[in-house]
């Protein structure tokens, strides 16, 4: 069973939330303070963390920059609804995605079931070279273990860099929109906003430097550009 740790200062939240995350076989755990909850992940055991923006001590930004100083775990963030502003701050930040309040209880958990899908799991430090291995220079892109290698060093990845890399490099070479990229890790009925592709890819680039492989064109999107077999 997932356990996904909540933090969310609303009293009245915890509690039928874990009602009704059970019934998809998810322990929803509560903290009410951002050090609560930071403590809870000390302690390990958690797949997933869900962060209000609005919190006392510090705010959902601070919090999620906090828990990205040394994990990759999975975070949601609950944002005001109309705020985009929030929305591309949290991806900056590191979330792999966000959920707008008020929001349906089924969409969050279908949010946590598709970041949980997506998580890297803990796997050797080498990557194999087998058919799921798309090998370029210098870079190796593992789909089934969800691993990536740069000039044989492991990188970590968010669930949606790797998504967004993964998608780049089954076709090297192909220019994909922000639109298509969009669709392609959100589905088409995600709310576009062009900015957030533009985030995603500028921390995918610092984290493969010092290869220059995610190349833009102006006014058509981004392609791979490396040499190498992805087949």
């Amino acid at each position: 069973m997932h356990r996904i740790l909540l933090i969310d200062d609303d009293t009245q939240l915890g509690g039928p939330l874990a009602a009704y995350f059970a019934r998809f076989d998810m322990a929803l755990e509560c903290a009410l303070r951002p050090s609560e909850g930071l403590a809870r992940l000390q302690q390990g055991g958690i797949d997933a963390a869900i962060l209000d923006v609005m919190l006392p001590e510090m705010d959902g930004f601070a919090l999620c920059r906090a828990i990205r100083k040394d994990s990759d775990l999975p975070i949601i963030m609950l944002t005001a609804r109309g705020e985009v502003m929030d929305r591309v701050v949290g991806l900056e930040l590191g979330a792999d995605d966000y959920v707008p309040k008020p929001f349906e209880p089924r969409e969050l958990v279908a949010r946590v079931q598709t970041v949980l899908r997506r998580r890297a799991p803990v796997a050797a430090k080498v990557v194999p070279l087998d058919a799921n291995t798309l090998v370029f220079d210098g870079l190796q892109v593992n789909a089934a273990t969800r691993t990536v290698q740069r000039q044989g060093e492991m990188v970590d990845l968010t669930s949606t860099e790797f998504d967004l890399l993964l998608l780049l490099a089954r076709a090297p070479g192909k220019v994909f929109s922000r639109d298509d990229i969009l669709n392609q890790l959100r589905g088409h009925e995600a709310e576009l906003y062009t900015r957030a592709v533009d985030i995603v890819v500028s921390r995918l680039r610092k984290k493969l430097e010092p290869l220059d492989c995610i190349k833009t064109l102006r006014n058509a999107g981004y392609t791979l550009a490396l040499a190498g077999n992805a087949a």
